[in-house]
């Protein structure tokens, strides 16, 4: 893990004043350490029954795709509102200022699918609990949930737990 962490660039001040970025493109530029990634990302599911990968926009269809490969299942995205060429479902989370929303397509996991969550980077939670939402809206079972980073100072992972879904992180960053 801790030659992972390594491979993180952390960026000041962006996207405003006062956030530490942690830029995961740096890992994934790199071969071994984003094979790594990958191979740790999915193993604590590697002999549980799932269906799906669901990915969330944008690095987590990255991470998402390939853990999908490496567990033998589909692969589902959840994007930003907009971006889907077929009917879709959606759910709105909390920004820090306002609020987003998710969608997917209306037929992407069916009814008593199994499905695991990815995405690059846990903060307070809210766009992996929207994902939970749209996937139990459509009847999914959500297996748990898997990130590169977490950032345990902000709560996403214990928002998650709450929401009844339980996380694996590779690594945790201390601050926002």
């Amino acid at each position: 893990m801790s030659d992972l962490k390594s491979l993180i660039r952390s960026i000041p001040d962006y996207p405003k004043a006062g956030i530490m970025f942690r830029d995961v493109t740096t890992l994934l530029g790199d071969a071994q350490g984003f094979k790594a990634a990958i191979a740790q990302l999915a193993e604590p599911f590697r002999t549980v029954p799932i269906d799906a990968v669901a990915g969330i926009e944008a690095r987590g269809f990255i991470l998402g795709g390939a853990v999908a490969d490496r567990l033998g299942c589909g692969f589902v995205p959840i994007r930003k509102k907009g971006k889907l060429p077929w009917k879709t479902i959606g759910q709105e989370y909390a920004l820090e200022y306002g609020t987003d929303r998710i969608e997917m397509h209306e037929d992407a996991i069916k009814d008593g699918e199994r499905v695991l969550i990815v995405d690059d980077l846990i903060a307070t939670g809210g766009t992996a609990i929207a994902a939970a939402k749209l996937i139990r809206h459509v009847k999914g079972t959500i297996v748990g949930a898997a990130f590169v980073i977490d950032l345990p100072d902000l709560g996403g992972v214990k928002a998650l737990q709450n929401a009844g879904v339980d996380s694996h992180c590779l690594m945790a960053f201390e601050g926002h």
